[in-house]
């Protein structure tokens, strides 16, 4: 399989790897929703952005990217491939954008430009895992038409000591429309 890094561009959606020069735009970019993260495994507000930035670096198998918004030339988010392996499963999470970017379509084209991308480097199949409380981002995914696999019952402990359920989903090739 091909190397999933790299710049990816569509219509108004740019994604570039994750950079230093991205970190002070995306942390205001978090500030705009407190409330949405409550229901992330990590909180990226205020003292918190930093460790989770940390955390993210930590995590060998990840290609992060930060989410720009090419009509303003404004940082609005990020995304992630996560723990692409040998057997062409690439998991797309840690996604993350801002509210004046949700319900305008710019979602879905920032994760069908993933999912295409996936599948080009000769992935086969792309895994997604979600909150269970987290229903916008589960109808999310239904429509670009993955299909539920299954629930992992209390899978993760949240930054704010909830325990989660996490809904698994997953797309395959032969499956994607575009």
């Amino acid at each position: 399989m091909d190397d999933l890094s790299g710049e990816l561009k569509r219509g108004r959606v740019l994604l570039q790897p994750l950079a230093e020069h991205h970190l002070a735009p995306l942390k205001e970019a978090c500030a705009q929703d407190t409330e949405i993260w409550d229901i992330y495994p990590v909180n990226m507000l205020g003292d918190g952005f930093e460790a989770a930035i940390a955390a993210f670096h930590s995590f060998e198998n990840w290609v992060r990217f930060a989410v720009i918004d090419t009509a303003d030339d404004k940082v609005v988010g990020m995304t992630n491939y996560i723990n692409p392996d040998q057997f062409g499963v690439v998991e797309i999470g840690g996604t993350y954008i801002a509210p004046d970017v949700r319900g305008s379509g710019f979602n879905s084209v920032m994760k069908a430009l993933m999912i295409e991308h996936a599948f080009a480097c000769g992935y086969r199949k792309i895994r997604f895992n979600i909150d269970t409380r987290n229903t916008r981002s589960m109808a999310a995914v239904t429509k670009l038409g993955a299909v539920r696999e299954g629930t992992l019952r209390q899978d993760r402990i949240t930054w704010t000591g909830f325990i989660r359920d996490t809904a698994v989903f997953g797309l395959l090739k032969d499956e994607w429309a575009g």
